[in-house]
């Protein structure tokens, strides 16, 4: 029989909380998440605003890609340029899209080129769960958690299926099989995903457009495997390789991905954990009617150590190293650019709880190839004032190395070139936040906080050349709302955020000063459940013009007709809302996706 990885193997092994938002119950409190102080401790534990969304959440929700899961999100904007699988930006607490630090299985895999990682590439059938921590963490995690961070963890080995269909032309199938014992084990997940499409842009867009389909087609492989070293460790290896194609207007853009690690992880003495980790991401993008190809390397090794030093009291150390390749390169000129660096660092973490207090700092030290050391610090209180109320107050820097294209891209004529005479961007932010436990199955979050951005990077100069502007200022406040009783179930979160670059006084493109999402379902007996969404994005500033605030509203059902099997429907966009997430690209309409999952009894 397989048995999945413990909670503790995958605390230890990731080296580097709320399904859709805060849950209610002792047992969603006491789930363990590995991201906010990089060990193993339990989402009320946590001295920082945790999501954690797991493999029934990500079923539940029915969402149609990763971009939407995370899109209904508390404290998270995105944009798209087109339809699934096009373009896509994640910007985590009003930040730009390279102020979230992106881990797979612990590895960093943002393009060391772009700074970003395009999340519309990575299938949601091969992720286990997901951690999202908002604000800085930079005194453990080093470069770009400058908003915070956004850790998936991929597919746990297991029997499982699935096929769906839907609208545009959407079809696609995945499976997954896995072996093992608690000793040893492997896994293996594979899906296959393609879209007719839509035309990307709208008829203004320019003399670009072309109003022919827009397709995509996505093909995945994830890979685990562990078996157990001794007495006291665990040898643990992953991989996840993804290959799509995008079409666009002029063209496809061919887009590889590839992420692989190995961890050993174990406990040498009952008050002693450690894990060391060794990783490679890897990122082929090539777009042939341009001519252009960019590849991404990044290798790295982490050892991260945990020492319970009392009972009440844990001390954390770690040591990291990464080396950074990037290249452009053009059918016309050559080689554009051809870059590596190189960045070693170690981080000093503390933690402890005297009563009903609980306080924990951290700090590291990067010594960059490039721009030289940073040294960032962390430090956080938290007070369980009752059984059901707890307070927290914290304070963190952040900060994050321009990446190679803002370095390095040349002007070809249309602007937007590099600088290689950047710095390094600089972020503080102080934040205060409660949770408060409600009678009848409710539960309430709260936090508010302040950012500053030092040195921000922006195309700004002449002929749109990138440069430091002085500083970026961001102030928000989230709520989480969860509520359970019997059949019913309600989540629901909000945001309002000011981004403002102080030097103009205008607000940071494509982010909405006011959003909020709701999920209302019910079950009915065993076999039935229907959900009703609701998504609110304000207006939004974008280049040259404003995008108008929207609504949309989406209808799900299950249907379980036997214990292994799930049929799911949902329909998007109800109502049919014309709505934009970037100017001049087009959004679906009313849409439908229709799924049969099998999942064997022993893998839920």
């Amino acid at each position: 029989m397989h048995h999945r990885l413990p909670a503790a193997l995958i605390a230890l092994a990731c080296l580097p909380p709320a399904p859709l938002a805060l849950a209610t119950d002792a047992a969603t409190l006491d789930r363990i998440v590995v991201t906010a102080a990089r060990r193993a401790q339990t989402v009320d534990e946590a001295l920082a605003s945790v999501t954690l969304i797991e493999r029934a959440d990500i079923e539940a929700s029915q969402a149609p890609d990763l971009i939407d899961l995370l899109g209904r999100q508390a404290g998270i904007d995105i944009a798209r340029t087109g339809g699934p699988g096009s373009a896509s930006t994640v910007f985590l607490r009003g930040g730009n899209s390279n102020h979230a630090l992106v881990l797979v299985d612990g590895i960093r895999v943002a393009s060391t080129n772009s700074g970003g990682f395009d999340f519309a590439h990575l299938p949601l059938e091969q992720i286990e769960r997901i951690e999202i921590v908002r604000g800085p963490r930079a005194a453990l995690w080093g470069s770009d958690a400058i908003g915070g961070v956004v850790h998936v963890f991929t597919r746990a080995p297991g029997q499982h299926a699935r096929v769906h269909a839907g609208s545009h032309g959407r079809a696609g199938a995945s499976a997954g099989f896995g072996i093992g014992d608690r000793e040893h084990g492997f896994g293996i997940t594979a899906g296959y995903d393609r879209l007719r499409g839509f035309s990307a842009t709208h008829p203004g867009f320019g003399p670009g457009h072309d109003p022919d389909d827009d397709g995509y087609r996505n093909r995945s492989l994830g890979l685990q495997g562990r078996t157990r070293l001794g007495a006291t460790h665990t040898l643990g290896a992953v991989l996840l390789a993804t290959d799509a194609d995008v079409e666009f207007d002029q063209g496809e853009t061919r887009a590889e991905h590839r992420t692989g690690g190995l961890t050993l992880a174990g406990a040498p003495t009952a008050a002693w954990n450690h894990s060391l980790s060794i990783g490679q991401s890897r990122d082929d993008l090539s777009t042939p009617v341009y001519g252009s190809r960019f590849a991404s390397r990044r290798e790295s090794l982490d050892w991260v150590n945990t020492l319970a030093a009392t009972p009440d009291q844990t001390v954390s150390a770690g040591l990291a190293w990464q080396h950074e390749h990037g290249a452009s390169l053009d059918a016309f000129s050559g080689t554009v650019f051809d870059r590596s660096r190189r960045n070693a660092a170690g981080f000093l973490g503390w933690s402890g709880t005297f009563g009903a207090h609980r306080l924990e700092a951290f700090a590291r030290h990067d010594d960059n190839g490039q721009f030289g050391g940073a040294t960032t610090g962390s430090a956080a209180w938290g007070w369980q004032a009752n059984e059901r109320l707890r307070t927290r107050l914290s304070w963190g820097e952040g900060f994050r190395a321009p990446n190679f294209n803002e370095l390095y891209y040349p002007d070809f004529g249309y602007g937007y070139a590099g600088n290689p005479d950047l710095a390094p961007e600089r972020s503080r932010t102080v934040e205060a936040g409660a949770d408060l436990l409600l009678p009848a199955g409710q539960r309430v979050s709260a936090t508010a906080y302040r950012s500053r951005v030092d040195d921000l990077v922006a195309f700004a100069g002449e002929d749109f050349q990138a440069v430091n502007v002085a500083r970026a200022e961001i102030d928000g406040v989230e709520l989480d709302y969860a509520w359970r009783q019997g059949p019913w179930r309600l989540d629901a979160n909000a945001t309002w955020l000011r981004t403002e670059d102080a030097a103009t006084g205008a607000r940071l493109l494509r982010r909405a000063g006011r959003s909020a999402h709701a999920s209302i379902s019910r079950t009915v007996g065993a076999a039935f459940e229907f959900g009703f969404d609701l998504d609110h994005t304000g207006n939004r500033d974008d280049v040259s013009t404003r995008l108008g605030g929207f609504t949309l509203a989406h209808l799900r059902l299950a249907w379980r007709p036997a214990p292994a099997w799930t049929l799911q429907a949902r329909i998007e966009n109800l109502t049919d809302k014309d709505y934009a997430w970037a100017a001049g690209y087009a959004t679906p309409g009313r849409s439908g996706l229709l799924s049969l999952r099998w999942t064997p009894q022993a893998n839920r």
